[in-house]
């Protein structure tokens, strides 16, 4: 999951930052609303913290031109305006929630949180054959055995989840992981790979993890079931019971 933090007070910046990583997301900060209007339309954003007092324009001026895309992430104002009117005017414009300073940070997280489960159409619970991923208790499992994953693997693994069956270029993974561009000389999203293969697959018959050649990794399950053994020679087999939809909602 990756969030954009615009804030102009650095105090506040680095502290949300900090934050948000410690919780396993990736984070981009702007200091004003040109830079964070720039951002947003060069990255595909889960979420954008918005600050209103920007240097160079209102924040509501930036969460104007986040609604005027066809597709735009949700908006959490974080604000010193708490009057009722500022609040009100603040959704009214189209953000999706609105926090007022100062803010215990157990309470963004637990907004941000509550937003980013209402902006995905895919299910709180990943699965890939018998391998299961809890988005919200960060709980890792194949068959029945607990898988410890640190938070990187963790999200690394969750974006290709979400994404399963879909071919995701070294390029992508960098961009929805870490909060850094990828510069095409690093080879740390195959290290992280490796480990997680290490972790995941090794021990298992089945392989999840594909490496897709020329473009980067995947991850996907068997394409259907074995028949049973009583279904006749050269009949088409039935839909699984199984079968996890690629996305829902």
């Amino acid at each position: 999951m990756r969030i954009l933090v615009v804030e102009d007070e650095k105090r506040i910046a680095d502290f949300l930052c900090r934050g948000l990583e410690g919780a396993g997301y990736a984070v981009d900060a702007a200091s004003n609303g040109g830079t964070a209007i720039d951002r947003i339309h060069s990255c595909d954003y889960d979420l954008v913290i918005l600050d209103l007092m920007l240097p160079d324009m209102d924040g509501l001026q930036v969460l104007e031109r986040i609604r005027n895309r066809k597709v735009g992430p949700p908006v959490l104002i974080l604000s010193a305006r708490g009057a009722l009117d500022d609040r009100v005017r603040g959704l009214e414009q189209g953000a999706d929630d609105y926090l007022v300073k100062p803010f215990a940070f157990v309470e963004l997280l637990a907004r941000v949180r509550a937003l980013l489960r209402r902006g995905q159409p895919t299910p709180e619970r990943l699965q890939v054959a018998d391998l299961t991923l809890d988005c919200i208790r960060r709980k890792v499992t194949r068959g029945p055995e607990t898988i410890e994953l640190a938070p990187k693997e963790f999200g690394i693994l969750e974006y290709m989840m979400r994404n399963k069956g879909r071919p995701l270029s070294r390029t992508m993974i960098v961009e929805h992981v870490w909060d850094m561009d990828y510069d095409g000389l690093t080879n740390i999203v195959d290290v992280y790979i490796r480990h997680l293969r290490s972790k995941i697959d090794d021990r298992f018959v089945q392989k999840l993890i594909q490496t897709v050649r020329g473009i980067g990794y995947m991850i996907e399950g068997p394409e259907r079931q074995p028949a049973p053994s009583g279904t006749p020679s050269g009949a088409p087999p039935g839909p699984s019971a199984d079968a996890v939809p690629d996305r829902q909602g």
